[in-house]
C-alpha cells in the first residue's frame, strides 16, 4: 500500500561534537516539539593529526557513554533513530568500535535493545594505490600530485563519505548508525535525504546546525531543531531563553569554508548565492532559496597522516625588560647557541634533528601579521625538539637546558635567571604526526568506499 509522501523532517542537532556534553532537559525539548532524527557529529581535524595519526580520540570515554546514554534513551524513547558521525575523533575504523563498545555498555545498562550499524571508513593505501594508478585520485590545493609512497607512508587514511552509506544503514533497518569519517553535514542530511526532502534545503540546514547551538545566540546553552520542508527550513533553540536571528543563522556559513556562497559535498556543491533569511519570531529563523548542485563525478576526499618523529618540549619564561627590548636578537642568539652546542656535545648533524623556538607573548600567533608594536611585556618560550626517536629528542632539549635558564641577550654583562614551570624542565611528548592527504577520489558508487556492519560484529 502507497503511502504518504513525508512532508517534513525534524532533525535535533544536540552539539557540534559527542562527548562536548549538554543538558538533558534541551534533549527532552528537542523530542517534545517533535524530533524525527537525533544527529552529532563526533569528529574533526581541528586539533591536528595526532588523533588519525595515532588512532585514538580527543574525549573521554566517560563524557562520550555520558552522551550516548542522553542519546540514546532518547532516541529509543522516540522511536527514532540516531547517527552519529566521524566515530573517535578522526573516523578511524578503532574510532568506530570504541564508540561502538561504550554504546554496547549503555545499552546494556539501560535495558536497550537496539539495531546498531558501524560503517567503516578507514582505506587501504594498496587498494588506493589502485586507484592511484588509474588516474582516479586528484589533489586539493595546495597539495600536488599524489605519490605511492605518501599513501605507504600514511600510519591511517580515512575517506569523508557523504549521506549515501548512512541511508543505506538506515533503509538495512540500523536504529544507530555508528559512522567513521563523514562530512560534518551528512551526518544531519543523511535522514532528510532518505525521506525526499529537497536537496538545497537538506544541506543547507544540515551545515547550519552541524554545530548544535553555535548558530544560535549562546552556543553554550545547547542544541537545536531544524525542520525542512519542500519550501526551506526553520531552525530553532532547543533552549527557551536562546535565539536564533537571521544574522546568527547566515553566519555559520562562513563557518570552516572556503567560499561564503558555495560548499562541496561528495554529490555535488551546495550554493545559498539566492538564500533568504526571515525571523519567523524573536527565536525561529527561516530560510528559503538554497540550491544543490549535482556533480557529474561523484568524489571522497582523503585524509591521511604519518609520523614525523618523537617530540620533547621545555618551556621558561622571561620578564627581564633587558632581554624583551631585544626578543628577536636574543631568540637568533639562542638558537645559534642550541646548534652549536648540540654539534659539540651530542655530535649530531643538522639534519638529524629539528627545533622550533616559539615565543608567546612575541608574535608566536600571528607572527609577522601581529598589529601590535613594542617590547612584550613578558615572553614564554617554548622549545619543541623533533627528532627520529624520543631519547635524541630529549638529549637535544637537555642539551638546551642551561640555554632556556640562563642565556644573556647579546652584550648583556650579567647572567639572567628565567623561570621553568614544571620539574623536569623536559616533557616528552611522544610520536608527532602530520597531516599529508588532501586529495579526493573519483568513485563509481557513493558507497564504493565504505563497509556498512550490522549485528554485534566488529571490524577485525
Amino acid at each position: 500500500m502507497d503511502t504518504e509522501p513525508v512532508k517534513s523532517v525534524r532533525v535535533l542537532a544536540p552539539s557540534g561534537m559527542l562527548g562536548a556534553g549538554w543538558d538533558h532537559a534541551t534533549i527532552e525539548r528537542g523530542i517534545a516539539l517533535g524530533a524525527d532524527v537525533i544527529s552529532i557529529d563526533a569528529g574533526s581535524t581541528d586539533s591536528g593529526p595526532a588523533y588519525l595519526g595515532s588512532a585514538t580520540a580527543k574525549t573521554t570515554a566517560r563524557a562520550v557513554a555520558r552522551d550516548l546514554r542522553s542519546l540514546l534513551t532518547a532516541a529509543a524513547g522516540a522511536g527514532i533513530p540516531l547517527i552519529v558521525g566521524s566515530c573517535g575523533t578522526s573516523g578511524t575504523d578503532r574510532g568506530v568500535d570504541w564508540v561502538a563498545g561504550i554504546a554496547a555498555e549503555v545499552m546494556a545498562e539501560e535495558g536497550l535493545d537496539l539495531k546498531v550499524a558501524r560503517i567503516y571508513s578507514e582505506q587501504d593505501a594498496a587498494v588506493l594505490k589502485e586507484y592511484l594508478d588509474a588516474g582516479r585520485i586528484h589533489p586539493l590545493p595546495p597539495l600536488g600530485q599524489l605519490r605511492a609512497e605518501t599513501l605507504e607512508s600514511c600510519t591511517h587514511i580515512v575517506g569523508a563519505m557523504g549521506h549515501e552509506p548512512i541511508v543505506e544503514a538506515l533503509r538495512a533497518g540500523a536504529q544507530v548508525v555508528l559512522a567513521g569519517r563523514a562530512t560534518d553535514t551528512a551526518v544531519a542530511a543523511a535522514y532528510p535525504l532518505m525521506l525526499g526532502m529537497p536537496a538545497g534545503p537538506t544541506w543547507h540546514a544540515a551545515k547550519i546546525v552541524e554545530c548544535g547551538g553555535q548558530c544560535t545566540s549562546d552556543p553554550r546553552a545547547g542544541g537545536v531543531l531544524a525542520t525542512i520542508d519542500a519550501g526551506g527550513f526553520t531552525v530553532e533553540p532547543l533552549d527557551p531563553a536562546v535565539a536564533c536571528t537571521p544574522i546568527s543563522v547566515a553566519a555559520h556559513m562562513l563557518y570552516e569554508t572556503a567560499d561564503p556562497f558555495e560548499m562541496r559535498e561528495p554529490a555535488g556543491t551546495l550554493d545559498v548565492r539566492d538564500a533568504r533569511y526571515t525571523a519567523v519570531d524573536d527565536r525561529i529563523v527561516r530560510v528559503e532559496g538554497s540550491r544543490f548542485h549535482t556533480a557529474g563525478q561523484y568524489t571522497v576526499k582523503l585524509e591521511g597522516a604519518r609520523m614525523t618523529g618523537y617530540e620533547t618540549v621545555s618551556f621558561s619564561a622571561i620578564r627581564d625588560p633587558r632581554i624583551l627590548g631585544g626578543i628577536d636578537a636574543w631568540a637568533e642568539l639562542m638558537r645559534g647557541m642550541i646548534t652549536q652546542r648540540v654539534r659539540q656535545t651530542l655530535e649530531l648533524a643538522d639534519d638529524e634533528y629539528a627545533f622550533d623556538l616559539r615565543l608567546y607573548g612575541h608574535n608566536a600567533v600571528l607572527g609577522e601579521l601581529e598589529p601590535e608594536a613594542g617590547p612584550p611585556r613578558e615572553v614564554g618560550v617554548m622549545l619543541l625538539v623533533n627528532a627520529p626517536d624520543q631519547a635524541t629528542a630529549t638529549a637535544v632539549a637537555k642539551v638546551a637546558n642551561p640555554l632556556m635558564l640562563h642565556l644573556p641577550a647579546p652584550g648583556m654583562p650579567y647572567l639572567p635567571s628565567f623561570a621553568f614551570p614544571f620539574s623536569p624542565a623536559e616533557t616528552e611528548r611522544g610520536p608527532a604526526y602530520e597531516f599529508v592527504l588532501n586529495h579526493v577520489v573519483d568513485c563509481a558508487a557513493p558507497a564504493e568506499l565504505f563497509r556498512i556492519e550490522l549485528g554485534e560484529k566488529t571490524h577485525a
